[in-house]
């Protein structure tokens, strides 16, 4: 069971009907052609976060490979 503090406050209260009942008003809104559209477009969004995030971890550890933190080298000088 999920705890409670992780579900945001209206989804605690939710139960099996009532989330029906959103799935068929969202249906009637976009209708069933455009979810998929709409869920392709949410999962190319998502990739191309998660790539981005991956890039600018990789650029950080590059930047942080190139130039190390060394204080010994400027005691000696």
């Amino acid at each position: 069971m999920t705890p409670l503090y992780i579900l945001p406050v209206f989804l605690g209260n939710m139960r099996g009907w009532q989330l029906i009942i959103i799935v068929l008003v969202i249906l009637l809104l976009f209708g069933g052609k455009k979810i998929p559209e709409l869920m392709r477009g949410l999962g190319q969004g998502i990739q191309h976060f998660k790539k981005g995030m991956a890039e600018a971890k990789e650029e950080l550890n590059k930047t942080l490979d190139e130039n190390p933190t060394d204080t010994k080298g400027k005691d000696k000088e």
